[in-house]
């Protein structure tokens, strides 16, 4: 499929676009639409989440930004150096635009919020001609870290490899054809946190690859 520049005025999937038209009824300030990319446009680790949330990226226009599973990533970017607070948000709720990242990018596979927080097959191939050009823009030497099994398929879709040519595993590393190093992380979802099949500790062992890769 032609690749195209990303647009939040996209509505190439007919079933997200109209679960959106939906939910900005009952969220009438809400984002609702496709949620850009955020963070430095050079960076040295980009991040691929799976898809905005219903109260958090789609919310806000953030990604990662308004849900549990912000508050591990965000407090992890501190941590490491990627980001200026652990915070992403305010002390009343709303998004912090003082949040700054440093030599980091997070975006997600699909940039639209699906229904049940689960895209069709056909709707993450679709929106994976806009990962294709985040990726073909990033520089070589840029760690990719992949959250969760989905976010970690699109990439190889979006760099022309099989799914057989790298399995998914967390704190797995894989070399790209497109020259960039691959990193696996389960998804810091309020389920996987909550069920500890994540933890800050384990999480925090997949930034120390990257960290270790990038040399930050």
């Amino acid at each position: 499929m032609p690749t195209k520049p990303f647009t939040t005025d996209c509505r190439d999937c007919p079933r997200l676009a109209t679960f959106l038209d939906e939910t900005r009824k009952l969220h009438p300030t809400y984002f609702c639409k496709p949620v850009p990319a955020f963070g430095d446009v050079k960076p040295k680790l980009f991040i691929v989440g799976l898809a905005p949330g219903m109260h958090g990226a789609n919310r806000t226009g953030r990604p990662f930004t308004g849900d549990t599973a912000g508050q591990l990533l965000y407090s992890s970017l501190h941590h490491f150096g990627f980001a200026s607070q652990p915070n992403m948000l305010t002390a009343a709720g709303d998004m912090d635009n003082n949040l700054k990242l440093f030599n980091c990018r997070i975006s997600n596979a699909v940039k639209c919020l699906p229904p049940q927080n689960k895209p069709t097959p056909l709707e993450i191939r679709t929106c994976n001609q806009y990962l294709k050009n985040e990726i073909a823009e990033l520089p070589l030497n840029t760690a990719i870290m992949a959250l969760g099994g989905i976010a970690h398929d699109a990439v190889l879709m979006a760099v022309g490899m099989k799914k057989s040519a790298a399995r998914f595993g967390h704190a797995a590393t894989h070399q790209l054809a497109s020259g960039h190093q691959l990193f696996d992380s389960y998804h810091c979802s309020g389920y996987n946190t909550n069920t500890k099949r994540l933890t800050e500790a384990t999480f925090h062992d997949v930034f120390r690859l990257v960290v270790a890769h990038i040399g930050q």
